[in-house]
């Protein structure tokens, strides 16, 4: 069914690629750009058949998140973090689904996952206090799943750390505005979330450690593959396809460019070796980018289609493979931004914005590779891994 987004998405391309600029004058998607999002359907590809969702293969998820990227980094990363959680969302309470979609299948759910608060257990739930970054697209979602630690009757952390996903309405949270102010993907308006004693219900709360595992997939009697392919592989892939989707972006805007520009020694790009060169090793680049996380996204889906638990082994590979992909994909954008010249900075010239967005995509948190690669080496040499905050997403 995704290549009825993809086919939306191919309609309205021209329409998103100009409201870009837009999005990253207003700190935000604009109203229509969000508009045309939701239109096609790519938020909903990983969302429950039940409430109008496409419960698409996670490749497809992907595509679709790169395609919309190459047109505007801003709108793609929207759609790559935005579109995740409907995947989550599948596991949680059969009440809160129908709170968040029981009116429209196309209400949106914004994060952060960060356990950036605290949550006090009382009768009936719990009192979520704290403050987030980074909530993307968050001017546009009714509801929002948020990070929180595990509190005593005080509101301190217990010990050991138990982590939270909580389920708030748009009434039972802030968002700060001004909180947003970055050299690189402007348009998603990731800004702050702040939570003041907001009771939550139990029912609104997921133990991260079961989505972790499996267990919420498994509790909630999902029998499509598609819910048990391991967090740790989709919550990122919407984020890594994004930035490789701006690094695609990237390079039609510089093959555009090259087309007919004349360097300053009088030499068309075109008939320059050493820039046709640049070009074909960043498009190569790219496009490994671009396989190697597709495949890794289909292997993890293949697995679980058989019946099969992916190893721990197999999920820190999996996420070296998306950390090197983004990577892969930036620096290649490095390469041919080196190579088009000082205009390319020009405000007006589109290359140096999907420069900028690619590099604040691969700032995420998920991108960091140290971690992710000792873990990964570690496993794979039979040993026991390190521990640390870096096996939370492995």
């Amino acid at each position: 069914m995704a290549h009825e987004v993809l086919d939306a998405i191919g309609r309205r391309a021209e329409e998103i690629r100009a409201l870009g600029p837009v999005n990253e004058t207003l700190g935000r998607l604009d109203d229509q750009a969000a508009k045309v999002l939701r239109e096609s359907g790519a938020v909903r590809l990983l969302q429950p058949a039940a409430y109008g969702g496409f419960e698409a293969h996670p490749r497809e998820f992907a595509e679709a998140v790169m395609a919309l990227a190459a047109l505007d980094g801003s709108t793609g990363w929207v759609a790559g973090i935005v579109g995740v959680h409907p995947w989550e969302m599948a596991f949680a309470d059969p009440r809160v689904r129908e709170e968040v979609w029981g009116g429209s299948r196309d209400t949106w759910v914004a994060s952060p996952y960060a356990p950036m608060g605290v949550a006090r257990p009382v009768d009936g739930g719990y009192v979520l206090t704290g403050r987030w970054q980074f909530s993307s697209g968050t001017d546009h979602c009714d509801w929002i799943f948020l990070g929180g630690l595990l509190g005593d009757a005080e509101g301190r952390p217990v010990q050991p750390a138990t982590s939270l996903h909580l389920i708030l309405p748009r009434s039972d949270y802030e968002i700060v505005e001004d909180s947003w102010d970055v050299v690189g993907l402007r348009g998603t308006g990731s800004k702050d979330i702040v939570v003041a004693r907001a009771f939550v219900p139990g029912y609104r709360v997921i133990p991260f450690a079961k989505v972790a595992d499996g267990t919420a997939a498994r509790e909630a009697g999902l029998t499509n593959p598609l819910y048990h392919v391991p967090f740790s592989c989709a919550f990122p892939l919407g984020i890594t396809a994004a930035v490789v989707g701006i690094a695609e972006g990237a390079l039609a805007h510089h093959l555009a460019y090259q087309r007919d520009r004349v360097q300053i020694t009088g030499t068309r790009a075109a008939d320059d070796p050493y820039a046709l060169y640049a070009i074909s090793e960043a498009a190569a680049e790219i496009g490994a980018a671009r396989a190697a996380l597709l495949d890794n996204a289909c292997r993890m889906y293949d697995a679980v289609a058989a019946g099969r638990e992916v190893t721990f082994e197999e999920r820190a590979v999996g996420r070296r493979t998306q950390v090197r992909a983004a990577w892969r994909a930036v620096r290649a954008v490095d390469e041919i931004m080196a190579r088009s010249g000082g205009n390319a900075m020009r405000s007006a010239n589109p290359i140096q914005r999907f420069w900028r967005d690619a590099h604040m995509g691969l700032a995420h948190a998920i991108h960091v590779p140290g971690a992710v690669f000792h873990i990964a080496a570690s496993a794979q040499l039979g040993m026991d891994p390190p521990p640390g905050a870096g096996r939370a997403m492995i």
